[in-house]
């Protein structure tokens, strides 16, 4: 057995190359070559092949990684379609976005300083919400419109408002425990 490190992570694991993706042929897909590059099927074999099994066992671990969480997902399709999404230095968001963020983040530090652990909750739930529609957005721009300029500022801001669901399950966090 052999994996072509070269490879896509799409490829790797079978798939088409869409933000689309069907879970239950990953995580098939996972297991099958997990059992095939595991590294302790190679345990017997001289260093250099336990290094290779090593290899494609860290190979496809990342990819799995990769390719199992949205946000992730649409980063390596930027970068298959030789798109920079700038995520180190692009941070200009239009107007209305930065707004809709200081609200997000108002709300959220006003709910954690009066310790309303229900109004957490309805937040991390609203927010939720908004993170199904903008991740539905990006599949369009993806898979549909081919528009990666776009998708790049829809994962810049999916990356702001999963920042905000972190904050706010540590919040309910620090305020349950």
């Amino acid at each position: 057995m052999s994996i072509d490190l070269t490879q896509d992570y799409f490829s790797l694991f079978g798939l088409p190359r869409r933000y689309a993706l069907d879970e239950p042929a990953l995580e098939a897909a996972w297991h099958r070559l997990q059992s095939q590059v595991h590294p302790d099927r190679y345990a017997h074999l001289p260093d250099a092949d336990k290094r290779r099994a090593m290899q494609w066992a860290t190979r496809v671990n990342e990819g799995f990684r990769t390719l199992k969480k949205p946000l992730a997902r649409a980063q390596y399709l930027l970068v298959l379609a030789g798109v920079d999404a700038a995520i180190e230095t692009n941070t200009a968001m239009s107007p209305e976005f930065l707004i809709e963020q200081m609200e997000w983040r108002e709300a959220v530090e006003e709910a954690r300083a009066a310790g309303e652990v229900e109004a957490l909750e309805q937040l991390h739930m609203r927010l939720l919400h908004h993170a199904r529609e903008v991740r539905a957005e990006l599949g369009r721009q993806l898979d549909v419109d081919n528009a990666y300029t776009e998708a790049a500022d829809t994962v810049r801001r999916l990356m702001f408002i999963e920042k905000l669901q972190h904050e706010i399950d540590e919040a309910l966090l620090a305020l349950e425990g």
